[in-house]
């Protein structure tokens, strides 16, 4: 502004006395103040910034906006007041007038540290992490020692698979000002996405130190804490985030993922219901809640929550695990859709390695097996043969293994397996990954998928050339890091593939069993198993959460066709056990006819077998170990077959047993043959001596006949990776 006599100048000491007053905080005397020389200086542009400022402090953000405006209006040049309207613009989401606000301050200040680093970021919260990586270079090269814009750097580069960087950009925060807690809280996490658990501690303890009532680090701490298997300590920590900040709904999430693995499933409950109360769209927390109340048998609501999940899904919105969804809705389709919500999510394609230049042709094909299950798990007792059998001529077997380390006898049975046990449980997903790719392993094959243990990012940054996912996760891992998905055309129908995500391959039986794993020569009694000594006895010996109350339904209407009948099951909880005798008895069935199994060690497990009837499978989440061993004890399995990848394998198993009989299409048709066979000692009689038959000479319990189609598959893609070609579907 000119200074005439007709527009006087504001002085030094009227602004410094208007700044005083709001930098102590009172806002309204400096708005009267402020009001009281607008008389005098209708036109200063400052005093409609500074007057804007207040109106913001105060909250009156459409006071603040029209002030703002006056400014520019007046000095259309204003940086300073073009980039605090598009602050306010952002607090009330009318984001495209406060990208062009901040873009119209950077255009008329190109070193406006502020402007860029506001505009940075804008593009980090809606997810544009590659140019607000940009703006936030920018503001730092303007002010290389802003520690808030290296801490927001950071959280963009992580998201884009950049943790190295990130990391450094972190501790760039940290030299420039070692006390700032929220750089050591989010260097802790960073360390611990590497796997660095030591190292995450102390950065974790150290932001704790210096505030220790940052609720986030002790949240994050209770995190690697949870991660190294200390789940005692992991709970103390999230109860400490929560009694500092009760609003903090992922310290509820986390917490109820730590009651609910010890067991604690109803304090779970309660802990994914507060966290829903306080954010109800927290990633993955409906699916969590519903994954939970599966396993308690718990089926209120139940349809509402599932078709609010499905809903969700459908938009992209990332509700519930693939794995917590299996059990839920048999369609394909949806299945895919969640896993590549997960996927890009959770575990996107990372680029931390360079891409992986073809290696030399190996004299033996060489074989990666990934998993956290080498030990007693059903995966190992499924898998161990295969090991052992693969034809050293031509491959060269690795186990690299993910999960603890046991020294039980398929733990030691395993290591002695296989060429080479690597033991990597305590290594960052990098590591692994490079590990891998020095030992040139050709096929990487994931039998973990999205289960316990897993570790996606190994397979994310290309631990091969060739990635497969085999038996651990029964569905489509929905990114484009994996080449290839083990089915057969049970499990897969030909007009299914494209509900998936890999190319498929066919072999002539899906379930590897182990030949050696012989039936058990125990017997136990019905009368030691809790068992009538009369009448026909259903078993079904799938986990809890593969219930659904239509399968109930089934069941109950089982018994109460076949007198004198009795169901027993296995429960790993009361509460579930509590849950499941109110359901039967709402069903119109004695309670005393459903009977609980305990957990058993293998042998008497198998044994139990012996003492049933007919195992009673489950949909959408059919058996799979729990088929193969009783079928191998001898025991008839009854299926109902659906259309996604975990509603066939029932179906696919009693295939490679020659039993297609048993495969029922429809819950009545189930419910029938179920009644049928309980009924007819003939036929019953006529269908347990066929399956006794065929143990012997039927595909399902030939590992090497398994062991050859699988390494026939594993030659193809080699074979057509050596030659240039993109991965496509095998047929064996």
């Amino acid at each position: 502004m000119k200074n005439s006599s007709e527009h006087p100048v504001l002085t030094k000491e009227q602004i410094d006395s208007v700044l005083a007053l709001y930098s102590k905080g009172q806002y309204q005397e400096a708005i009267d103040k402020i009001k009281v020389l607008n008389e005098k200086y209708p036109n200063v542009p400052l005093l409609f910034n500074l007057i804007g400022a207040c109106y913001k402090a105060l909250g009156k953000l459409e006071e603040s906006i029209q002030m703002y405006k006056a400014a520019v209006h007046i000095k259309p040049d204003y940086a300073e007041a073009h980039n605090n309207l598009g602050t306010v613009f952002k607090d009330l989401n009318h984001l495209d007038d406060a990208f062009k606000c901040f873009k119209k301050a950077i255009s008329l200040k190109p070193d406006y540290v502020d402007a860029n680093y506001n505009l940075a970021i804008m593009y980090q919260e809606l997810g544009q992490f590659q140019d607000s990586v940009k703006s936030f270079l920018r503001a730092i090269s303007l002010n290389p020692n802003f520690a808030d814009a290296y801490i927001n750097l950071s959280i963009s580069l992580r998201e884009l698979g950049n943790i190295d960087d990130a990391i450094k950009n972190l501790e760039t925060a940290i030299s420039i000002n070692p006390n700032f807690a929220e750089a050591h809280n989010n260097l802790g996490s960073c360390l611990q996405e590497l796997g660095q658990f030591n190292t995450a501690i102390k950065s974790l303890e150290t932001a704790i130190s210096i505030q220790p009532n940052l609720a986030e680090a002790h949240n994050n701490l209770g995190f690697v804490y949870f991660k190294k298997y200390d789940k005692v300590n992991a709970i103390k920590l999230y109860k400490k985030a929560i009694s500092i900040q009760p609003s903090l709904a992922e310290a509820h999430d986390n917490l109820g993922t730590s009651l609910k693995a010890i067991g604690q499933l109803d304090k779970a409950l309660e802990s994914y219901e507060e966290a829903i109360s306080i954010n109800p769209d927290l990633d993955y927390l409906l699916g969590s809640k519903l994954g939970t109340k599966m396993n308690l048998c718990l089926w209120t609501n139940l349809l509402i929550d599932l078709k609010e999940v499905i809903i969700k899904t459908n938009t992209s919105e990332p509700s519930v695990t693939p794995f917590d969804l299996m059990g839920l809705a048999d369609d394909p389709k949806i299945q895919r859709k969640a896993s590549e919500i997960y996927s890009s999510k959770k575990h996107p394609k990372s680029y931390t390695l360079k891409n992986i230049k073809p290696y030399p042709k190996h004299k033996k094909i060489r074989i990666g097996y990934f998993s956290g299950d080498f030990r007693e798990h059903p995966v190992s007792y499924l898998t161990a043969g295969l090991y052992e059998l693969h034809n050293r001529e031509h491959f060269e077997v690795h186990a690299f293994s993910l999960g603890p380390d046991t020294s039980d006898e398929m733990n030691l049975r395993i290591k002695a397996g296989v060429d080479h046990f690597h033991d990597v449980r305590n290594n960052s997903d990098k590591k692994i990954a490079v590990l891998a790719r020095s030992l040139e392993i050709d096929i990487a094959v994931d039998l973990a998928g999205y289960t316990a243990e897993s570790r996606t990012d190994v397979f994310a940054m290309s631990a091969a050339p060739i990635q497969l996912s085999y038996i651990g996760f029964l569905g489509t891992m929905g990114a484009d890091y994996y080449d290839y998905l083990i089915a057969d055309p049970i499990m897969i129908p030909e007009k299914n593939k494209k509900d998936y995500s890999e190319k498929i391959v066919y072999l002539p039986n899906f379930q590897v069993n182990d030949s050696k794993d012989s039936p058990s020569e125990i017997t136990l009694t019905r009368k030691e198993l809790g068992l009538p000594e009369k009448g026909f006895v259903f078993c079904c010996f799938n986990n809890t959460y593969k219930f659904t109350p239509t399968v109930f339904d089934s069941w109950a209407r089982i018994l109460k066709q076949v007198e004198g009948s009795v169901l027993i099951i296995y429960a790993s909880n009361e509460s579930s056990k509590a849950n499941l005798v109110k359901e039967i008895a709402l069903r119109e069935i004695d309670p005393s006819r459903l009977i609980f199994g305990g957990r058993l060690v293998r042998p008497e497990y198998l044994a139990r077998y012996k003492a049933a009837d007919l195992f009673l499978d489950t949909t959408p989440y059919n058996a799979g170990t729990t088929a193969s061993d009783a079928l191998r004890m001898g025991l008839p399995v009854l299926t109902c077959i659906g259309k996604s990848y975990s509603a066939r394998m029932g179906a696919s198993i009693l295939s490679s047993l020659n039993l297609p009989e048993l495969i029922t299409t429809t819950s009545k048709e189930y419910e029938a043959l179920a009644i049928e066979l309980a009924t007819n000692p003939e036929k019953f009689k006529k269908l347990k001596d066929k399956l006794t038959s065929n143990l012997s000479t039927a595909p399902l319990f030939d590992t090497p006949l398994f062991t050859k189609n699988i390494e026939s598959a594993y030659t193809t893609m080699y074979e057509r990776h050596r030659q240039g070609l993109e991965a496509d579907h095998i047929y064996v």
